[in-house]
């Protein structure tokens, strides 16, 4: 299996995926964590892929989505965004919007909170 077929199963067989440095309980770097920090504390469920530990799955996310960085999120298979665009997702509350629509689990208080400590 290639690593474009690694990365279209993994993104097609999970609601939510999130490619990035480190796990989402040990996130390697600022932009991971943050995006990690949102989903956790929004208790999202979703798939953690650590790029640092596969160099094709690393540069072939990058190839996928045609986005040059990482992390990424994946939502029912659609890229998302990086850490900016998550970030001003979020506080926006278009993140809701997008797993309300894909139906996706969230606690809608968690993301109300995390908006209020940045309002």
């Amino acid at each position: 299996m290639t690593a474009e077929d690694t990365i279209k199963t993994t993104v097609t067989s999970n609601d939510v995926v999130l490619f990035m440095k480190g796990t989402k309980s040990m996130p390697q770097c600022g932009f991971s964590s943050r995006v990690a920090g949102v989903l956790n504390y929004m208790g999202v469920d979703y798939a953690d892929v650590n790029v640092l530990s596969d160099d094709a799955i690393r540069q072939g996310i990058k190839e996928y989505s045609d986005w040059p960085t990482i992390p990424q999120l994946y939502v029912k298979g659609e890229f998302v965004g990086g850490c900016d665009i998550i970030t001003e997702m979020t506080l926006s509350g278009e993140l809701d919007a997008l797993f309300d629509k894909a139906g996706v689990s969230y606690d809608k208080d968690a993301a109300e909170k995390i908006r209020q400590h940045n309002a």
